[in-house]
């Protein structure tokens, strides 16, 4: 799948700010860090099955529909990097965002917990990130 910017997506996720979301915010960091960690341990095991099950419903939807195939088998050849050591969370309301040392993610809260709605996301000079992973 070729790079694809997901810049508006992601502005939105930043220009949420503190809207709903449940639980301190201490706790919500934590759920969202459990999360990243359960897509990157699957990353690093390349059991994509996992990943995909940590994914937002729009992101497994275009992985699918640009690959003409399964998530798993998407993620799989896509082949994303692992993103290394958790440098920072930041949590604004139901919407997150995961810097690792090689890779950020953003999350989305859902009724079924925090998913990656983004990964292999980099900073571009004068945007806000490209990423690999992406919902449509």
């Amino acid at each position: 799948m070729a790079r694809q910017a997901c810049g508006a997506a992601v502005s939105v996720l930043l220009a949420v700010g503190t809207v709903g979301g449940c639980g301190t915010v201490a706790e919500r960091r934590d759920d969202v860090r459990n999360t990243a960690a359960v897509f990157e341990t699957a990353l690093g095991e390349g059991a994509y099955d996992r990943m995909c099950a940590v994914l937002a419903p729009a992101t497994v939807q275009e992985l699918e529909q640009s690959s003409g195939s399964p998530c798993a088998k998407a993620l799989s050849e896509e082949s994303p990097a692992p993103g290394g050591a958790l440098r920072r969370t930041d949590v604004f309301g139901n919407q997150a965002r995961t810097v690792l040392s090689s890779d950020t993610l953003f999350l989305s809260h859902f009724t079924s917990g925090w998913k990656v709605v983004a990964a292999g996301c980099e900073p571009q000079p004068q945007q806000l990130y490209q990423c690999r992973i992406k919902g449509g």
